[in-house]
């Protein structure tokens, strides 16, 4: 089947994005050097970088120049591949494959995943508080500040530790909401927003794009639910049905795959309502909600 154009737009982004972490990843020599070869492991070679398509996306709404789009896009990628290597570990997820090859904890060790990790996360406040991200200190800062947040205990690991205690527990809606606003919807909602911090937006722009970001990752949310459900293991790159064998309450658990399906499309649909401040430099954010609830991976 041939890719449709915005798939396209976004394998071509994910190659510039492949060639930014190249530059910014280390290449260390001597003693530490396999903490560097584990980091460029994790980070190279796959993905669909979604996250940093929304950065710069976000960003081009504000005439940002691509450099520096791309940087702050670098960061939010390291955060989430941080949490990828993390979550893939026997303590957390426990998978074995990402993106089709052994995970970084199979590929190495457990310890080095932990460090690789540790300094994939480290990495991204690097690069955001660098100059070349930005000329403007206040800007670099604000970048620092949300990403900080987006990252910590009162966004993804708040809602992974959530997830984890969830375990065999019932949740409602409302919990199973929540849970995903923190665990999958921070990092997003921060990539939306990024463009909009370095663009020095209006308060109106960044208000739309944050409405943009809650409503689609909760759409991106229940599509990985649903393709946990019932996706193919070979196109995913990892196992499919581990929510349900490690009794995780999910949308699909709550409302039923169809209702889950028909409320991913509500809030597609939504999320594009509000980027109609934006003229057509907005048409592949508008193309992002729709693709999130109809890819296979």
């Amino acid at each position: 089947m041939a890719a449709s154009p915005f798939e396209t737009a976004l394998t071509a982004h994910a190659a510039d994005v492949e060639r930014m972490l190249d530059r910014l990843l280390p290449r260390v020599e001597g003693p530490e050097s396999r903490i560097a070869e584990a980091m460029r492991y994790a980070a190279l070679g796959g993905g669909k970088r979604f996250r940093p398509f929304l950065v710069t996306q976000s960003a081009r709404l504000f005439g940002v120049n691509s450099e520096s789009a791309l940087r702050a896009a670098a960061a939010a990628e390291c955060v989430h591949i941080y949490s990828l290597v993390h979550d893939d570990m026997p303590c957390m997820d426990d998978d074995e494959m990402r993106h089709g090859r052994p995970a970084v904890h199979k590929a190495f060790d457990e310890a080095t995943a932990m460090l690789a990790g540790d300094a994939l996360l480290t990495l991204a406040f690097e690069i955001v508080a660098d100059p070349a991200t930005h000329e403007r200190a206040r800007v670099r800062i604000e970048l620092v500040r949300r990403l900080a947040a987006a990252a910590g205990a009162r966004g993804m690991v708040g809602g992974q530790m959530i997830d984890l205690a969830s375990e065999g527990q019932p949740l409602d809606i409302g919990g199973i909401t929540r849970l995903q606003l923190l665990k999958t919807g921070a990092l997003i909602a921060f990539s939306c927003g990024a463009g909009a911090v370095l663009g020095r937006a209006s308060l109106d722009a960044e208000h739309a794009l944050h409405a943009y970001a809650h409503d689609m990752g909760l759409a991106y949310q229940i599509a990985d639910d649903l393709l946990d459900a019932e996706g193919d293991p070979e196109v995913m790159g990892k196992k499919a049905g581990k929510d349900a064998a490690a009794g995780k309450a999910t949308f699909v658990s709550i409302l039923g795959a169809d209702r889950a399906r028909a409320q991913a499309r509500m809030l597609a649909d939504q999320a594009v309502q509000h980027l109609d401040l934006f003229d057509e430099r907005a048409d592949l954010l508008r193309q992002a909600a729709h693709f999130v609830i109809t890819r296979r991976n």
